[in-house]
């Protein structure tokens, strides 16, 4: 029944994924894609061909979102949540700052009701309905996420305003407890890229991974925003310190599911073929590094050939080649002198 099911959610995001889920970023925010809600368990939902996958959690509190999707599919994704609840929108979380996960989030939070306002009447006053831009629903997201996507006065920032935080943290951990529901949101520095969180849904026992997995290619390391490859390889390994498998009934309608930032959904077994997959493709580049080869040369020798028939691409928004030249950049960044701020 477990496999049955999976194998069914796992199909139907590969259908959703033709129609826009690996669309990148700037073309995801000016063209809308097919939108589609996918239940996986029993108050979570899933929101694909948005952008970046939509996590959603439902209940008697209110709708709480992991990543917005874009602008363009803001419509449909409100078209497809008013099918899971009644219930407004109270909080958004950002996995990290791409475009076609924080898109959608002035549209969203302006369409939701913030905590301040669940009541008759709104708490806080008008303190509270100017701090929550008129009891919109709170925006919540690692510091970095905020420093991403906006700007220094006086210049442009990559985004509308109306996408930034309204919560912004730095600690290592923020915890909610939600529709009877604990939810922490693990901060997972340089990983992505250095805006990175992680959601636990811990009586679901769903991870939404954001950006972190990419079933859909070679993960995007993106060292000019702060990423790196043992950064995300740590982040993998938290994932799998919290994920369990269904043992020892491996049968049952159990175990961890991990939500990628795009395709299908992971088991534990998966992110542990992802990990593994990195790890190698690692290793290699670092053996050719320390034996002196160039990039040049690493790049001809195609470390990560074994895995480019699931992983690869050769055009597109993120290739083979940018992802070989992004672990070779990590692993030869210069370090910090002892006791220097990094």
């Amino acid at each position: 029944m477990r496999r049955s099911r999976l194998m069914l959610l796992r199909t139907t995001l590969a259908i959703a994924a033709l129609f826009g889920l690996c669309v990148p970023s700037a073309r995801a925010q000016q063209k809308s894609a097919a939108v589609e809600l996918l239940h996986v368990r029993k108050n979570f939902y899933l929101i694909a061909g948005a952008g970046g996958n939509i996590g959603v959690m439902t209940g008697p509190d209110g709708i709480v979102l992991v990543d917005a999707g874009t602008l363009a599919a803001a419509d449909q994704s409100l078209a497809a949540l008013a099918k899971a609840s009644d219930q407004p929108i109270r909080y958004i979380i950002n996995t990290g700052p791409d475009a076609d996960h924080v898109g959608g989030n002035g549209k969203l939070s302006k369409a939701g009701r913030s905590v301040f306002a669940m009541g008759v009447e709104p708490v806080g006053g008008d303190m509270a309905k100017s701090m929550s831009d008129g009891f919109a629903a709170s925006i919540l997201a690692a510091e970095n996420v905020l420093r991403r996507i906006s700007a220094p006065a006086g210049k442009t920032p990559p985004l509308p305003d109306d996408t930034f935080p309204s919560e912004a943290f730095s600690e290592k951990r923020r915890a909610l407890f939600f529709n009877g529901e604990g939810i922490d949101i693990l901060r997972q520095p340089a990983a992505h890229t250095d805006g990175d969180s992680i959601v636990f849904f811990r009586a679901s026992d769903i991870i939404v991974a954001g950006d972190i997995i990419d079933a859909t290619r070679f993960p995007v390391i993106d060292v000019d925003r702060g990423g790196s490859v043992q950064g995300e390889i740590d982040a993998l390994n938290r994932i799998l310190e919290m994920a369990i498998r269904p043992m020892p009934l491996p049968f049952q309608d159990g175990g961890t599911f991990i939500i990628p930032g795009h395709g299908h959904i992971y088991t534990q077994d998966d992110v542990v073929e992802y990990r593994d997959m990195i790890v190698t493709v690692r290793d290699v580049i670092q053996d050719m590094i320390r034996r002196g080869l160039t990039l040049e040369q690493i790049e001809a020798a195609s470390p990560a050939k074994g895995y480019e028939p699931v992983f690869g691409a050769t055009s597109g928004p993120w290739t083979t080649k940018m992802f070989v030249e992004a672990i070779y950049r990590s692993l030869t960044a210069k370090q910090p002198a002892k006791g220097q701020v990094k």
